[in-house]
């Protein structure tokens, strides 16, 4: 039974890391980023609910005492 030669695959895995970085470049090279960011001051509004302004009680049919 033939042995796996495996004499190739440092070659192999490192140029296909090296092709893999060089794509990764090129592909965010060509993105266009903002020169100037400005952050925004986000503000948290809550949200009005009608639940919020009362008291409310929930009733579960199994916790209710047997009559």
């Amino acid at each position: 039974m033939p042995q796996l030669d495996t004499s190739t695959w440092f070659i192999t895995i490192l140029s296909m890391v090296i092709t893999l970085f060089f794509v990764f470049q090129l592909k965010v090279s060509k993105h266009s980023f903002p020169e100037n960011p400005e952050l925004k001051l986000a503000t948290a509004s809550k949200p009005i609910t009608p639940w919020e302004e009362k008291w409310t009680k929930i009733y579960f049919p199994l916790s209710l005492l047997l009559q």
